[in-house]
């Protein structure tokens, strides 16, 4: 379709996004809109896990053929699941027990399916092909069988075929114990009980990116390294490499987008400075995890100031240590406008280094421009020299985030606001 028209809008819909789908999205290549609103009268599916045993499967059946529902017995292996299927007609005498599977005759699959939506059996077992539609409002227990061999995807797939009217579903994942289990395997199935909530397939594909990786953007893989270096590093990376590309193959086609872009998306900042939340001050480490990430996000000299006065309301008074770290990210605003990439604040000395593509527009900028007005007024003070390929601008005697803060605000000559210092 794309072939045939150039300019063809795309609407995907997707219950549990694939990676490399999702990625598109997070990463602007694709608008994304959630839908969380579920449908009325619906209720959460109720998600166990549990090792493989005959009394919960036969329990489990019991209860829900009691209350005249019916159950859907997941069992993805052609070759024995009629001994299985055997082994609950053994364990539940007197239910009606039939078996599907896509290896069967087209009609005779059909009809089963049909007599099993009629109520003409109570139990289904069957492999996978069940996840594909099937509505069939009185059924709401699901039993999957060897759950660890399944993809998140997979396994809420198949749950959404349970709960779908307003009565309880529930849905049990039988595997081997635990211990013997792979380390993706467990964290799928942590993630599939612990994502149970209505409208909760983003939050699942969100966690299957994480465990499997987004993979090769423009090929065919869909495994990557995404687990090892994390999520919001790997788009980091991809969002770099992306803005890059747009400055420079693709630069007359993002013309206006370079000019409303900023030169540099995030400053690194490196100190032998005390600059953090004592443990003193903050007991608990994953709280001060939390108001570190908290603080990164803040971009605002407003929302700075009330993140400051909360910390005073919940812990006391600012120690220097924490003054010195909102501070800094004060800090990192500035650095950022003046086209710094990464900047040092060790034994006195700020060492700030720009922008390290050298075609970049920075070095065409007013900004740029302004700074070479400054280093050529006071050559006593700074001096700019290149460094392994970077341009470095090198000032001594600054002993605090404050004295850095300053001196930028003087470089900058008045361009922009001054940050707030105390």
């Amino acid at each position: 379709m794309k072939a045939l028209r150039v300019n063809v809008d795309t609407l995907t819909l997707t219950a549990t996004p694939i990676p490399r789908t999702l990625q598109f999205s997070l990463m602007g290549a694709r608008d994304l809109s959630i839908i969380t609103t579920p449908p009325p009268n619906r209720y959460p599916v109720t998600t166990e896990i549990h090792t493989f045993n005959e009394k919960t499967i036969k329990e489990t059946i019991e209860y829900e053929v009691a209350r005249n529902g019916q159950v859907f017995f997941v069992h993805n292996r052609v070759q024995d699941i009629h001994e299985m299927s055997d082994l609950i007609r053994k364990l539940c005498p007197g239910t009606r027990v039939a078996v599907g599977h896509g290896q069967m005759d087209g009609e005779k699959l059909e009809e089963i399916l049909l007599d099993f939506i009629e109520g003409e059996y109570d139990i289904l077992v069957a492999t996978t092909i069940i996840e594909s539609g099937l509505d069939i409002p009185n059924a709401n227990t699901i039993i999957i069988n060897q759950a660890q061999n399944f993809g998140l995807s997979d396994l809420h797939q198949m749950r959404g075929r349970v709960g779908r009217s307003n009565k309880k579903a529930f849905c049990y994942l039988l595997t081997p114990p635990m211990s013997v289990l792979t380390n993706e395997a467990k964290q799928r199935l942590r993630a599939i009980e612990e994502f149970s909530d209505l409208g909760s397939g983003f939050n699942v594909a969100m966690r299957d990116l994480d465990i499997r990786g987004a993979g090769n953007l423009l090929g065919g893989e869909q495994s990557g390294f995404i687990s090892e270096i994390g999520f919001e590093m790997y788009h980091k990376i991809l969002d770099e490499a992306v803005h890059e590309l747009k400055e420079t193959e693709f630069a007359d086609l993002f013309a206006e987008e370079i000019k409303e872009r900023k030169f540099v998306a995030d400053c690194q900042i490196d100190t032998d400075l005390e600059i953090l939340m004592p443990a003193d001050y903050v007991n608990s480490v994953t709280e001060r995890l939390i108001l570190y990430k908290e603080l990164d996000s803040i971009t605002t000299e407003e929302r700075l100031q009330k993140f400051g006065d909360e910390l005073k309301d919940r812990f006391g008074p600012l120690p220097k240590q924490v003054e010195e770290l909102m501070a800094t990210i004060r800090l990192r605003w500035m650095a950022e406008k003046l086209g710094f990439e990464k900047i040092l604040l060790k034994n006195m000395r700020f060492i700030g280094y720009f922008v390290s593509n050298p075609v970049s527009p920075f070095y065409q900028s007013e900004v740029f421009s302004t700074i070479l007005k400054y280093v050529q007024k006071n050559p006593g003070k700074c001096r700019l020299r290149e460094e392994k390929s970077r341009l470095g601008l090198t000032i001594k005697n600054i002993d605090s985030v404050d004295d850095a803060n300053n001196f930028l605000n003087e470089l900058s000559g008045g361009m922009f606001a001054a940050a707030t210092t105390k």
